[in-house]
């Protein structure tokens, strides 16, 4: 399957001499063999990359912008190509792939048009001779790592952004996933970008990523991944004072108030919690439902979730797909024993699927009759795992949600309006969702605070973290 890909360096493919095997987590089958990147390659997209800047930057903002608007329209053509590749490798169900295929479109798009809206200032001078001129210019080479559980939507936000703002790219997939990234940069070849702007390197993950942020060349690196990974980079990225952005992990509340419509929270939690099988940073991980409503919200959300069809993401009619990888479900099998181990009680699931003799599948499990001290209430599960937690008041629901040193996305179910802007201002986390699953959008700015990372992507603001703002103090008279 990748035997047309490789290496993407100066506008072209090249085939590295080693590979490496992708697996299918439906499956437990090779994919195929793809490309792994020497250091020999890692250098030749650096110089590739030092030069397509150089090009890059110098092109005008609204010709930037149409090559970029061009990329969302291929992608949208090629929608379905994407989420075949996403789900052979994540697992993903396909709805779910081609979802994140039409996302991806959707956030080169937005950044093409922030391409045209990156606004310098004039301020008034105090001197009657001199003129103060404020203005952005790219940061030049940017590094962007991307992960396994969202590769299109991820790497279209880094790639998109960095074009917008006028500087080259070279991105690295995740080795479990670099199929449907390559299919990405194809497209972005067929758009007909300058030599070097976009470059991709697949391989080995740490190797790549020392050499990259060890380079002088590169002046930027955006990543998606864990906090214990974020820290390792960010001191690495200390000598060089480099500029980044991390998206790290989460570990987020799902708050059902008093006053919530039960069914209604059912259907966003169902929503929130299975997407991807829960492999995304900001599933809901922890379940505060009040006293007065947890048994019917329990109830109803178990019901729920047996009914989900478990199935090869690749099936149309599949709901909740594997585990990504044997490692993934084997750590989750080892969390559900120690959470019962602890405690907890299992309404449902608990164990890997009898249903299939191949493939990574888990089922969705729920839990009961667990504590805030509990192991799955203070790492991050990533997984269809579901521990269920009752509350008293507002004060004391915030306090233990806010009781966590990730702050990435939390959700809240209430009809009142005054509880719903109090909660989502007493929460410690980058983004709250009120009475809705839907978190990221192309519009809208994605990131945490606290160990969850800093810097955000998406939205207005994401394109100011690819840029260097300059100050120019000008004399009218030579």
């Amino acid at each position: 399957m990748y035997d047309n890909f490789g290496q993407f360096i100066d506008n072209k493919w090249h085939k590295s001499k080693e590979n490496y095997e992708v697996i299918n987590p439906s499956t437990e089958e090779v994919l195929g063999n793809a490309s792994k990147a020497s250091p020999d390659e890692v250098k030749l997209a650096l110089e590739s990359a030092a030069k397509g800047f150089v090009s890059w930057k110098n092109t005008q903002a609204w010709e930037r912008s149409n090559k970029i608007r061009k990329i969302a329209d291929l992608i949208r053509q090629r929608k379905d190509e994407i989420a075949k590749w996403i789900a052979l490798e994540v697992g993903k169900p396909f709805t779910q792939a081609q979802a994140e295929a039409i996302a991806s479109a959707d956030i080169f798009e937005w950044n093409a048009e922030e391409t045209k809206r990156i606004y310098g200032q004039t301020v008034e001078s105090r001197f009657k001779d001199t003129r103060v001129i404020i203005n952005y210019e790219p940061v030049g080479v940017v590094a962007g790592l991307v992960p396994w559980n969202f590769p299109c939507i991820l790497a279209s936000r880094k790639i998109s952004t960095a074009l917008g703002a006028g500087c080259s790219i070279i991105c690295k997939p995740d080795v479990i996933t670099p199929g449907s990234v390559m299919i990405l940069i194809e497209i972005i070849k067929e758009a007909g970008l300058p030599n070097g702007t976009v470059n991709m390197l697949s391989g080995d993950p740490e190797a790549i990523a020392t050499q990259l942020i060890d380079s002088d060349i590169i002046k930027k690196i955006s990543i998606t991944g864990s906090t214990r990974v974020g820290k390792l980079i960010l001191k690495q990225a200390a000598d060089k004072v480099q500029r980044v952005t991390m998206e790290l992990s989460g570990h987020s509340p799902f708050i059902v108030h008093e006053d919530a419509n039960i069914d209604r929270a059912v259907n966003m939690a169902m929503i929130a919690k299975y997407r991807n099988t829960g492999q995304v940073c900001i599933s809901p991980s922890r379940f505060y439902i009040h006293e007065s409503k947890k048994d019917e919200f329990t109830k109803k959300y178990v019901e729920q979730t047996q009914k989900l069809k478990l199935g090869p993401g690749i099936e149309k009619d599949t709901e909740i797909g594997p585990i990504t990888t044997e490692k993934r479900i084997n750590e989750i099998e080892e969390l559900v024993r120690l959470t019962e181990k602890e405690g907890a009680k299992i309404l449902c699931g608990g164990k890997k699927s009898a249903n299939f003799n191949k493939g990574y599948f888990y089922e969705p499990t729920v839990f009961d009759d667990v504590g805030d001290d509990f192991t799955i209430t203070q790492t991050e599960p990533f997984g269809p795992l579901s521990p269920m937690m009752s509350f008293s008041n507002f004060d004391d629901v915030i306090k233990r949600a806010n009781n966590h040193p990730n702050g990435l996305a939390a959700y809240v179910c209430t009809s009142s309006m005054n509880l719903a802007h109090e909660t989502s201002e007493g929460l410690e986390t980058g983004m709250v969702a009120v009475n809705t699953p839907v978190v990221p959008t192309a519009e809208t700015p994605f990131g945490g605070i606290k160990q969850s990372g800093y810097g955000r992507e998406g939205g207005s603001m994401a394109i100011k973290d690819y840029l260097n703002l300059k100050y120019t103090h000008l004399g009218l008279k030579g």
